[in-house]
């Protein structure tokens, strides 16, 4: 099966820098912006770890067997990548436990788990996917392909541009496999062809195909030079609330979208998908068209469907020089990828991007 994977860079006319991620994990840099606080009461435990050269489900896993839980008692908001240094917050169902209990966590962790644990409290509810703000990130792009003052010069140049213009919010390589072998793999469970029992796996592989999709429809509105443009008809979200809307004035909301106040909505394929109107719908039903597939095939596979947010504001970006190469700042907001603001940097072929990330860990 051909699958056309190629991205069109938002910095297209930039030369890139090259070199190498994850040379190392305290190279590659996470951490977790939470949605809330935990109150310090309530029956679910939060704790708050650091680790390298771990997948998200093997501490999961870890911290289930450590207190004597089920898997399904342990709860994380977002998975981080294996080869980096990944700060992020688990919840526990443990009951109602007292002092002494919270004071031998940290050392009933350290038992199981070779991270380090930065603090534990108590909360009201478990932690679900999407229980957070998004991640910050300091990232070492190492040995790049010019000298140090040229990488310098170039990255500086990516940096001003993706500041003021945003760029596309793909789906990082990790998500859709090694040469596209999970999409590959997920249009097989789709059209039939294979069955898989592990449910976790059958739904990352099919929502690899959304993530393929989505991909598409970015890269067609950027090929077509509408990404700097609202389309009539666009499901645009407000950055400051999250409310979506369906653009009627493409003039007057032209003007909020320049000034950051909102973004377009990329389409996640399925049937409670809020479609887009007009132009935008249009080019959405084009992008379904062209991939084969029919809302109905993914109705029947579960795959529901819901927005994303098309374009990435990295606002506070900053470069620094380092002795390995040039360290790369930035957050972004939940369900964006790190690797996508990397490649603007270093254009080099995605798949070099992709080493270990958690969304492939466990495929093998």
């Amino acid at each position: 099966m051909e699958l056309d994977l190629t991205l069109p860079y938002a910095t297209q006319e930039l030369p890139g820098i090259g070199g190498q991620l994850r040379a190392a994990p305290d190279a590659f840099i996470v951490e977790e912006i939470p949605l809330y606080q935990a109150s310090g009461s309530g029956q679910h435990l939060y704790v708050n770890i650091t680790k390298e050269s771990m997948t998200t489900r093997e501490v999961q896993r870890a911290l289930a067997e450590a207190f004597d839980l089920p898997y399904n008692a342990v709860g994380f908001a977002g998975m981080k990548d294996k080869l980096s240094r990944a700060t992020q917050t688990f919840s526990l169902l443990v009951g109602h436990v007292d002092d002494d209990y919270l004071r031998a966590a940290p050392s009933r962790i350290a038992a199981k788990a070779p991270v380090e644990v930065n603090w534990v409290r108590l909360h009201r509810n478990k932690l679900k996917k999407g229980h957070l703000l998004g991640n910050r990130f300091t990232i070492t792009v190492s040995q790049p392909a010019v000298d140090g003052a040229e990488a310098m010069d170039r990255a500086q140049a990516v940096a001003a541009q993706l500041r003021r213009d945003g760029l596309p919010n793909y789906y990082g390589p990790q998500r859709l496999g090694q040469n596209g072998a999970n999409v590959r793999r997920g249009w097989e469970l789709l059209r039939g062809e294979k069955r898989m029992a592990n449910r976790w796996l059958r739904s990352l592989l099919l929502a690899s195909v959304q993530s393929h999709l989505c991909n598409r429809y970015l890269a067609l509105r950027q090929e077509r030079g509408r990404f700097s443009t609202l389309l009539t008809g666009d499901i645009a979200k407000k950055h400051d609330t999250g409310g979506l809307f369906v653009v009627a004035d493409q003039p007057t909301e032209q003007g909020r979208y320049e000034r950051k106040e909102i973004s377009f909505t990329a389409p996640i394929y399925g049937p409670k998908m809020w479609d887009a109107e007009a132009e935008s719908g249009q080019l959405e039903q084009e992008v379904l068209a062209m991939s084969g597939l029919e809302i109905d095939s993914l109705a029947k596979a579960k795959m529901m469907g819901t927005r994303r947010l098309g374009r990435i504001l990295p606002d506070d970006l900053t470069l620094a020089q380092h002795e390995a190469g040039i360290v790369v700042q930035f957050s972004l907001p939940k369900g964006a990828f790190a690797t996508t603001v990397l490649r603007e940097f270093m254009k080099v072929p995605d798949d070099l991007l992709a080493q270990s990330a958690d969304d492939t860990a466990d495929l093998a």
